[in-house]
């Protein structure tokens, strides 16, 4: 119950700042060779039940399965969006990353009254968050609506993957989820690129 208690003091103490829609929102998938980048936002209501609630990265798939549908139930309103392999592309994946947060936070049906944003970086060369935020380093791991925003982005873009695994098979996104592992690296080089591999992430091809 301690760690639960702890991930929930700094809502706690923005609450005290008078801020009552506080929002999380994190990103998954900056450092794939192929495949979108994906972001969760969302709005928890105070202390929300979400037992075993961490950093997605330090959670099991199943575990991060499990609490996916609990934070969509719990959640005063979530949302996830993307930017495309073109789009990371045709800027720099921390603009695409930017671009993904900003839109995951604005399908929110509610407005926040500020954002913790994960990371320590709001803006890119052509994105840029502009609702109301703090940055928060490690926030994944320090605030429980940010927390909740990795798992939203993780499980959604883990489940894009496996989609993508089934149209290109030949690829075996279901195994490295498009991250730059040697299996991955090898089977580029055998087939080459398919259409939603980051080609500005491939010039060492």
């Amino acid at each position: 119950m301690t760690e639960r208690r702890d991930l929930w003091a700094m809502e706690r103490a923005l609450r005290t700042e008078g801020f009552r829609l506080i929002c999380g929102c994190d990103e998954a998938g900056a450092g794939p060779l192929a495949g979108a980048v994906y972001a969760g936002a969302v709005i928890l209501p105070p202390e929300a039940d979400l037992p075993g609630l961490d950093d997605s990265k330090k959670l099991t798939e199943k575990k991060r399965e499990a609490l996916f549908p609990l934070i969509q139930a719990q959640a005063v309103t979530w949302a996830v969006a993307r930017a495309e392999p073109e789009e990371i592309d045709a800027t720099d994946i921390l603009s695409a990353r930017m671009l993904a947060m900003q839109r995951a936070i604005d399908a929110l049906s509610v407005k926040p009254d500020l954002a913790l944003v994960d990371g320590n970086r709001d803006h890119g060369k052509h994105a840029a968050i502009t609702t109301p935020h703090r940055l928060v380093v490690k926030g994944d791991s320090l605030s429980a609506s940010i927390a909740a925003a990795s798992i939203l982005a993780k499980v959604s873009r883990d489940r894009y993957m496996a989609e993508m695994a089934e149209r290109y098979p030949q690829y075996e996104f279901e195994r490295h989820k498009g991250y730059p592992t040697r299996r991955h690296y090898e089977l580029l080089a055998q087939y080459g690129p398919c259409p939603i591999h980051r080609r500005s992430f491939l010039r060492k091809l």
